[in-house]
This record gives structure tokens, C-alpha cells and sequence, in this order.
């Protein structure tokens, strides 16, 4: 009995030093990153590709004033309640405090300074598609910004996902970098439009579904799903007849600046924030994901039940 009892927690043991060891925290070293000297045009590009202000801008920004990161905002799902964190300058409730490199393992690891796995309800899984040096280029942004002091509570989230360890897992299973449709590389504003869509302007995260792990369905790229909160559903937009199929280029290019459809109807809900985003980056990107758009595999609607 004792031989049996002293196998069974040795087996125990090696299988709670194998979880500890597949979930440990992928990060970057400091000497990892490359030599860059700042471009904050670009890092602004980027700031609007990603639509951060949408989700981390305290709720009573004014839009015409100096963007306020301090967070606050709360997103209910499934998986329980998120909150988004301030990610403004403030030194002691935001980020002011991090290196480059804490930084860019947030936006490409998924990890906090601490060591801490990220939840994905921060897009990090799209941002991990990033080039470095556009990632330097957004903190250095994002340093140009107001301080803003501002406490955000933790998540509030059931069992087992309150567990954050085990995001470790999660992430070995869909944490991948690797570019979602295959494109023709020699086109250079497909290829940026790709870099674009699935990488900073992770639309992706809201226009695919998820599985019961909340992890994407590549299957089921860009061809709709429900919203987080279960209220209704994000639309399909591939070039399928359910989706984007008779709009043109210049289509989709004139609807992210101006938010008007080619029938002359407008932005809603929150495609709101994202078109007024993207209307702020240059002519040639928003090109570019609009003929990214054009060549994603076209799907069909699915039934609301096999998301």
C-alpha cells in the first residue's frame, strides 16, 4: 500500500512539474528586440489601426480633446466580466513604468511585467503577428499621451477560467503568429492589407468564432459570429454574397473613411468607432485591407447555433 501511495504521488508530482513547465510565460529578453529609433507616425498609424482608444479611452473622452487611456470599461462574456486596464503613461494605475520589453511581450507573448498570462480578451493572439519594430513604434505613441490615474478592478471571471496559469495551455493551442489566408505575396497592398487585418486591426477577434475555449475558428475566418455579450451578431465580411460579395475595393475603402455603404446607408453599432479609426490612417492602407478582404476565402452565414 505504501508503495502504491508513494507511485501515485510521484505520478502526481510529475504530472504538476509538466503543467508547470508546458504553461510557463514565453518572453522576450531585453537584448531580443532589435535597435529602432521611434517613428511616431507610424506608431500612430498603428495606435488607429488598432482602434485602442475604442476600448481603453475613459468612456467620457471628449473626442476632440487629448485621448484619455485610463480604461475602466467593462466587457461582459461568457467566460465572466473583463475589464480594460489603463494603459495611459500613469506611472503608478497604467503603463508608465514599462520598458520596451514589457511591452512587447504584452502585445506578442500575451505576459505582464510580473509574468502573468494575459486573458485574450486583450488581442494579443493577433498582435503577436506584429513586426517589433511597429511595436516599439506604438508604445513610443502611446508615451506622447495624458497621464491618467485611474484604478481598474480585476476581472471577475468563474472557475476554471479564474485560473491563469492554466492560459499557458490555452495558448500552446492558439497562440499562433503564422498569417490566416494565403495571399499572393507579390502583391504588396495585399500583403499589407493582411499585416493590417490580421495583425493590428485584429478584426478577426470579432468577426470569426470561437470555439468552447474562446479560442478562433480559422476555419471560419472573418464569416461572422456572435457578439461577446451574446446581443446579436458581428457580420460576415468575406467576399460571399452573405457578406461582402458586391461591394468593390473602392467600396469598402469609401465606407472606412466616410462610414457611408454603397447604398448610402451608415456605420452602426460598434463598427462606429472602428470605421471613425479607420478613417484616420492613409488612403493606401485603407486600400489595402479592402483588397485583402476581397481575396479572404468567401463562407456563408452559418447558423447562429454552430458558432
Amino acid at each position: 500500500m505504501k508503495r502504491f501511495t508513494a507511485s501515485v504521488l510521484a505520478a502526481a508530482g510529475g504530472v504538476a512539474l509538466l503543467f508547470w513547465f508546458l504553461t510557463r510565460p514565453v518572453i522576450l529578453a531585453p537584448g531580443d528586440l532589435p535597435a529602432h529609433v521611434a517613428d511616431l507616425e507610424n506608431g500612430a498609424v498603428l495606435f488607429h489601426a488598432g482602434g485602442c482608444a475604442s476600448c481603453h479611452a475613459l468612456p467620457a473622452s471628449d473626442k476632440d480633446g487629448p485621448i484619455r487611456l485610463g480604461g475602466g470599461r467593462e466587457m461582459p462574456t461568457k467566460f465572466g466580466l473583463f475589464r480594460v486596464p489603463n494603459i495611459s503613461p500613469d506611472p503608478e494605475t497604467g503603463i508608465g513604468r514599462w520598458s520596451e520589453t514589457d511591452f512587447a511581450n504584452a502585445m506578442i507573448h500575451g505576459v505582464s511585467p510580473q509574468g502573468r498570462h494575459y486573458y485574450p480578451a486583450f488581442p494579443y493572439p493577433s498582435y503577436a503577428r506584429m513586426k517589433p519594430e511597429d511595436v516599439l513604434d506604438l508604445k513610443a505613441y502611446l508615451d506622447t499621451l495624458p497621464a491618467v490615474e485611474n484604478e481598474v478592478g480585476e476581472h471577475e471571471l468563474a472557475f476554471p477560467w479564474n485560473l491563469r496559469r492554466g492560459i499557458g495551455l490555452w495558448k500552446l493551442r492558439y497562440l499562433d503568429a503564422s498569417p490566416v489566408v494565403e495571399i499572393d505575396e507579390t502583391d504588396e497592398s495585399v500583403v499589407r492589407g493582411r499585416y493590417l487585418a490580421e495583425g493590428p486591426g485584429h478584426c478577426g477577434e470579432c468577426h470569426t468564432p470561437r470555439d468552447r475555449a474562446g479560442g478562433i475558428i480559422r476555419s471560419r475566418w472573418l464569416g461572422g459570429a456572435p457578439k461577446p455579450d451574446g446581443e446579436g451578431r458581428v457580420s460576415n465580411i468575406t467576399p460571399h454574397e452573405d457578406g461582402l460579395g458586391e461591394w468593390s475595393v473602392a467600396d469598402l475603402a469609401y465606407y472606412f473613411r466616410s462610414g457611408l455603404t454603397p447604398d448610402y446607408d451608415t456605420s452602426s453599432g460598434s463598427m462606429v468607432a472602428v470605421q471613425e479609426n479607420l478613417a484616420q490612417l492613409p488612403e493606401s492602407d485603407r486600400m489595402a485591407i479592402a483588397a485583402y478582404l476581397k481575396v479572404v476565402p468567401p463562407l456563408a452565414d452559418s447558423p447562429a447555433e454552430d458558432d
